[in-house]
């Protein structure tokens, strides 16, 4: 935070923690992440925008050591100790097909036509809304309280080849999801943030 202060705004008590505080964690705890956490954790995640209700977000929450394993050789070196550690690795995708659920999600006429027809306009929405639902998937899980750890650095043909060919869901990112560790340090004892581009750097008002 910058030390201003914004009268015009009101945030909601409590909700600048998700961005002020939450921190991606190194290690997490053993203790399991339930199913029914998981969704709750979805329940969050649908309702958040995406452009003419398309969701076509989908995850795939692996859940046990076995499953974690069998996606083992499409990771990166670095990353393959942080994804098998994580009690739970949410293998975050997009449909491209995800135009035929349109009919029930939103009653615009020919919606779903138009973007059937249309190969790039539907890809193009489906990474972009499906990227944006991942993000709501990481700010959810901390107002769960639990720890996500997003990570790229992995095959995704691989990962696709592996998981995901009956569904012929598109991979984007992994997200671990977790409790913190006890002997993870405190936000106001953690190591100081990495740098981030000032307002003046990343925005423009015109």
């Amino acid at each position: 935070m910058d030390g201003q202060t914004y009268p015009d705004c009101a945030p909601v008590p409590g909700a600048e923690a998700l961005f002020t505080q939450a921190r991606t964690p190194r290690s997490f705890s053993p203790r399991p992440v339930g199913e029914d956490v998981l969704r709750r954790l979805y329940d969050l995640v649908k309702l958040g925008p995406t452009s003419g209700n398309c969701s076509p977000g989908r995850f795939v929450f692996l859940t046990t050591q076995d499953a974690r394993e069998r996606i083992r050789p499409a990771l990166s070196p670095g990353n393959v100790a942080r994804a098998m550690a994580a009690p739970v690795l949410a293998v975050v995708c997009h449909d491209p097909l995800f135009f035929e659920a349109l009919p029930r999600l939103n009653p615009q006429e020919g919606l779903r036509d138009w973007f059937a027809a249309d190969v790039g306009l539907s890809d193009e929405t489906a990474f972009r809304n499906g990227t944006l639902e991942g993000a709501y998937l990481i700010m959810a899980a901390r107002m769960l309280g639990l720890s996500a750890m997003p990570m790229s650095g992995f095959d995704c043909f691989m990962v696709e080849d592996t998981l995901l060919n009956a569904t012929g869901w598109r991979v984007n990112f992994l997200v671990g999801l977790g409790y913190l560790a006890e002997n993870e340090p405190a936000p106001d004892h953690a190591e100081p943030r990495a740098p981030r581009l000032d307002f003046g750097e990343a925005c423009l008002c015109l």
